[in-house]
């Protein structure tokens, strides 16, 4: 490999893109650049260096020994670039911050960080789904999420920071008219024989199916399969009322019309949710996020895990050393 003298950021962040897609139609995309772009950066990069960074045919894209070696390194100039150019701006930039669905408990957090750093401009938006949440905080379009952060694949964990916030109870989504509907709460075993929709074909949300695939397992519930993703309340009365499999969410997901919320018990599951960010951010607006989510949790026991709950087994990013009375993961 030649020796560069002056390689343009840019072309870092194309060559990392490309790298942590393994395809460059998803690579343009998360950059927002056409593909010829892209590709035009990708060769100029290889020009530059002397070397072939991909190994391209028509089914895949992967690495060369020379693209391997390159990745560490340009990740860690691409963090010092990001950190420079924070550090010599006036004034700290907003906050983006993802908090999945209105009227989870993450939006408790936002408000109280709000309150704990009225200066900071701490600004809220509403997807869906921690991976492509990851996606958008590594292409610097994001600086903050919540989500299960042990359900994301090793390369964007090894890119980001997390810390932990809950233990979430899940709960089902039933039509109004379903024969569990009645029911308080609705015990696991209860499902058996059901089609459950988790997620299945959202590329934004595996880390939700593979929670549900796990937590399924053994128990005769099926995961359902990939159905139109419904935005907007009337849009998930529709879906509700066409396919009407009951859908796994968590006991504080908003309510849905024609639809009731029943938490899951025998035993109660659990979706351990974390604050994630890009490894080396630095902002005063995520240190107050961090502070509100101590304190809430501390207040609300939140990071209690209740006795005979389940969780997913060697699950990375949950507290260490649980209390006594709490179980071990993958009991129930």
């Amino acid at each position: 490999m030649a020796t560069p003298h002056d390689i343009e950021p840019r072309l870092l962040r194309a060559f990392t893109a490309v790298a942590e897609e393994l395809h460059f139609t998803r690579a343009a995309g998360r950059l927002y650049v056409a593909q010829q772009a892209l590709s035009r950066d990708i060769r100029r990069l290889e020009r530059e260096l002397g070397a072939d960074l991909f190994l391209r045919t028509t089914r895949q894209v992967t690495l060369t020994p020379d693209g391997e070696r390159l990745l560490p390194y340009a990740r860690r100039v691409l963090a010092a670039h990001d950190e420079l150019r924070d550090a010599f701006r006036a004034e700290p930039r907003p906050l983006l911050v993802d908090l999945n669905s209105p009227g989870l408990a993450h939006e408790r957090v936002l408000a109280r960080a709000r309150e704990l750093a009225p200066e900071q401009e701490l600004m809220a938006r509403f997807e869906s789904g921690l991976t492509g949440a990851a996606r958008d905080i590594l292409a610097g379009r994001l600086d903050v999420s919540f989500g299960r952060y042990g359900g994301l694949d090793a390369r964007f964990r090894d890119r980001l920071d997390a810390q932990f916030v809950r233990y979430e109870p899940m709960a089902v989504i039933l039509p109004e008219d379903h024969p569990l509907a009645g029911l308080g709460e609705v015990p696991l075993g209860r499902l058996a024989g059901e089609h459950v929709y988790a997620g299945a074909g959202n590329d934004r949300t595996p880390e939700w199916t593979d929670l549900a695939v796990r937590l399924f397992a053994g128990r005769g519930i099926a995961l359902s399969p990939p159905a139109p993703l419904a935005v907007g309340k009337e849009e998930f009365r529709r879906i509700m009322a066409k396919y009407r499999h009951p859908v796994l969410a968590v006991v504080d997901f908003p309510s849905m019309p024609g639809c009731v919320l029943r938490p899951l018990v025998d035993p109660v599951p659990l979706s351990p949710v974390s604050l994630v960010w890009r490894k080396g951010l630095r902002h005063p607006g995520l240190d107050a996020l961090r502070r509100a989510a101590a304190e809430i949790g501390a207040q609300e026991g939140w990071l209690l895990r209740p006795p005979g709950s389940w969780l997913p087994e060697d699950e990375p990013g949950l507290p260490e050393n649980p209390g006594p009375e709490q179980a071990r993961p993958g009991t129930g």
